[in-house]
């Protein structure tokens, strides 16, 4: 059986380890943790070790309480897309329970800390370029959310950023397939298909006429 490890004094989130309450859960250790809050809560040992609980619950009742109020942003009941993009931004970065989290926070994506606050993001959202129908979109997908690496884009936009995308470099340019083959009016199944398939050079796979063909997307 592997030594147990010792979690006292050691921080998790909003929680600190008190002491080993000698119980044990589905045979994991039980400790007696103190919240940031003042309140004092018993939680399984991999539950802190994984990021599963970071405190007492005060930060998803500081949430649901945060969602409740106005910041000018909620009518009849219904959040604004700005206060829904912020709240949302939160949740995937910081809350291990968020189903996108492995994605965002569990990858090492924060928000900034001028961001935790609504009214200074719904201030940033609104002078730099928010319309209706806009998404929030990190200019570096393995940056931060913050001012200089957020921009307001279309979702077709956003698409074509994300790290899934096969990313092309040519020219000292890099951007995805479906924007080279906007460019160059070849269809981007030809283009997959010289690249992935037949392995020709960029500069070939780019640059030789497709016989006809023109790019429908």
């Amino acid at each position: 059986m592997p030594k147990k490890i010792d979690l006292t004094g050691r921080r998790f989130g909003r929680l600190v380890v008190l002491h080993d309450t000698s119980e044990r859960k589905s045979g994991n250790g039980v400790w007696r943790c103190r919240c940031d809050c003042g309140n004092k809560v018993n939680v399984v040992g991999c539950s802190l070790t994984s990021g599963y609980t970071t405190s007492c619950g005060c930060y998803n009742r500081e949430c649901v309480a945060e969602a409740n109020t106005t910041h000018g942003m909620t009518q009849h009941g219904e959040w604004h897309p700005v206060y829904r993009a912020w709240f949302n931004m939160l949740q995937r970065c910081e809350n291990p329970n968020n189903k996108r989290y492995k994605d965002y926070g569990g990858r090492g994506i924060a928000v900034c800390d001028e961001w935790h606050s609504a009214e200074r993001f719904i201030g940033w959202a609104l002078a730099s370029g928010w319309e209706k129908g806009l998404s929030i979109d990190r200019i570096d997908n393995n940056g931060n959310y913050e001012p200089d690496n957020c921009r307001w884009v279309t979702r077709k936009v956003q698409s074509r950023n994300k790290r899934s995308n096969h990313l092309v470099a040519f020219n000292g340019r890099t951007q995805c397939l479906t924007n080279w083959a906007e460019e160059t009016k070849i269809l981007r199944s030809t283009l997959y298909t010289r690249i992935n398939i037949l392995h020709w050079p960029i500069e070939r796979a780019l640059t030789e006429s497709a016989r006809g063909h023109t790019n429908a997307s």
